[in-house]
């Protein structure tokens, strides 16, 4: 039996050598080098771009009031105090600066270009005039409650005459 257990054991060893032996690997031949039309090595990844600035900014600091809604509200409310500046949201020419429309108070509105307006309204004072170009970040205007039950900023952003919810256009998503 003993000899029965040596036999099975060596033709196991033998079996399991012949396996090595088959699966062990010879060298390769010597590499061509690659075409010169493709690189040795892999480009390296380009950082992504940079992210693009919004076309519009924020023209006031304070906390958002109430948001565009289309119906109830054709725009932004921004929160702040009397007298805080307002700033132009992007370069543009004033276009109107006064009071006579209704619910707006003293407004100030900017034309952009051929597709945008925006209009800046319940303002304490304006400190431009119409036909003046203005540079986007330029301080417009002071917040105030002229038509308006508190101290607020009503903004709106307005694309070929019709209103536009502003904060795809003030974060940079739209352009």
């Amino acid at each position: 039996m003993h000899s029965k257990t040596f036999a099975l054991r060596a033709g196991l060893l033998a079996a399991v050598a012949t396996g090595l032996v088959a699966c062990s690997t010879t060298p390769l031949p010597p590499q061509r080098p690659l075409p010169s039309s493709i690189p040795a090595t892999p480009p390296t990844a380009k950082p992504p771009p940079a992210p693009v600035p919004a076309a519009f900014i924020r023209p006031a600091s304070g906390p958002t009031l109430s948001r565009f809604d289309g119906k109830n509200n054709k725009g932004l409310d921004i929160a702040g105090s009397l007298g805080d500046p307002i700033i132009a949201s992007a370069d543009g020419r004033v276009v109107y600066v006064g009071g006579e429309l209704r619910g707006y108070g003293n407004m100030v509105i900017l034309k952009h270009n051929e597709t945008y307006l925006t209009a800046y309204a319940h303002a304490q004072s304006i400190l431009v005039k119409e036909k003046d170009v203005v540079r986007q970040g330029q301080k417009i205007a002071e917040m105030g409650s002229s038509g308006a039950d508190r101290v607020k900023l009503h903004f709106e952003l307005r694309k070929q005459g019709v209103a536009v919810d502003p904060e795809p256009y003030l974060s940079g998503q739209l352009r």
